[in-house]
């Protein structure tokens, strides 16, 4: 009766506010299952399973056919609701196996998320180091490009001395070596001077750059963190309806099955106590019936027993052997008779009433004459007795 949740952007659908979640088995199983709607349908088979077995139903006492009717309806309810329970069971379980998977990336998503956020509080402390170190420098290059140009300026306003000037204006070969010692120093202070100012530039340019790539992951890191905090609450609250459904399903059917289930019961019973009266009926009319054939029941015809010229159908001996000739009642084996022919034979070869006993001697003369006829002396255990095949 139904997955992850998103760790980046690159695998992720689209999520209510904003937000996305990831396109995992778990969001297409709670897309499948449609659990409020599940859960309604199922609330609509509770009323009607209760509906159908209410026991208030109807005045009139019902028959044992009417309540058999009723038991099958129950039992069979009782099996499609098993069934269904059955089927949610799994999707049950189906559905704890994929929270038990959300949650375990769930966690895993957090210590990201605090991993990132401790990222971003770095990456933050960076740009302020960064933003100060660019002030400093872009600072340091002004001062630099301003110190070189007044240099030029001042070289080309004054008069540049030259060698031979320094060698006639000097006075002594000390001063000489004082002028061209001054000299050397000032072009390489104007060397040193340039060469700070294309370093300033360099590191101005570079610290420029970092700090648009921490810019950059800066606003990377947040976007991130605000897509999984959504992602997160999403999930959390589609798992929360998914269980919250699942219960109201399973307790629906849970209560249809034992409401059919306590009908059942007491539809048993009832049939129980019909079947007890109708037999303790049918055994008092049994009774009454047995009083009433004891009165009326014929009396079977008596008399002594016949001798070998009784006008017998089959051979004197065998019916010596069967009867002494006499008509005897029925014995443990229901033959009866002259003949001791039981009621099925009885009634196979043309014989009228229940048995043969109850038969006048003729009639019983041709009906054996008949089983002679068509069985032969097989028909009798005491023809081969007497040695008659």
């Amino acid at each position: 009766m139904f997955a992850a949740v998103a760790r980046s952007c690159s695998y992720c659908k689209d999520f209510p506010n904003g937000a996305t979640v990831a396109a995992m088995p778990l969001m297409t199983l709670a897309r499948g299952l449609r659990l409020p709607l599940l859960a309604a349908a199922l609330a609509a088979v509770l009323a009607l399973a209760l509906g159908a077995i209410d026991p208030g139903r109807g005045s009139a006492a019902p028959s044992v056919g009417q309540l058999q009717s009723q038991l099958g309806a129950q039992q069979s309810q009782q099996q499609h609701l098993s069934s269904s329970i059955g089927s949610l069971s799994q999707l049950i379980d189906t559905l704890d196996a994929q929270i038990s998977l959300v949650q375990g990336r769930e966690q895993t998503v957090a210590d990201g998320l605090s991993a990132d956020r401790a990222k971003l509080k770095s990456v933050h402390g960076q740009l302020i180091v960064e933003r100060a170190l660019l002030v400093t420098l872009n600072a340091k290059l002004a001062a630099a490009r301003t110190l070189l140009a007044n240099q030029l300026v001042s070289g080309y306003e004054a008069n540049q001395p030259t060698l031979v000037s320094i060698v006639l204006s000097a006075n002594g070969f000390q001063n000489l070596l004082n002028q061209l010692s001054f000299l050397g120093r000032a072009e390489r202070q104007q060397k040193s001077l340039v060469t700070a100012t294309a370093t300033a530039k360099r590191r101005a340019t570079q610290a420029a750059r970092r700090l648009a790539e921490l810019q950059s992951a800066d606003h990377r890191i947040t976007h991130a963190a605000v897509i999984q905090q959504r992602a997160l609450a999403g999930m959390n609250a589609l798992l929360s309806s998914k269980q919250s459904a699942l219960s109201k399903a399973r307790a629906a059917q849970s209560a249809a099955l034992s409401a059919s289930r306590e009908r059942s019961e007491a539809l048993q019973h009832q049939i129980s106590k019909v079947k007890a009266q109708q037999a303790a009926a049918a055994a008092a009319a049994a009774k009454a019936s047995a009083e009433d054939a004891a009165d009326t029941e014929p009396t079977p015809p008596t008399g002594p027993a016949l001798g070998p010229d009784g006008g017998w159908a089959i051979p004197y001996a065998i019916v010596l052997c069967e009867s002494g000739g006499q008509n005897d009642p029925p014995n443990s084996a229901g033959a009866s008779g002259y003949y001791q022919i039981i009621p099925s034979t009885w009634q196979e070869y043309g014989g009228t009433g229940p048995a043969a006993y109850l038969a006048p001697k003729s009639e019983q003369d041709a009906v054996a004459r008949r089983i002679w006829e068509g069985a032969g002396p097989g028909a009798w255990d005491c023809a081969s007795i007497v040695g008659i095949t």
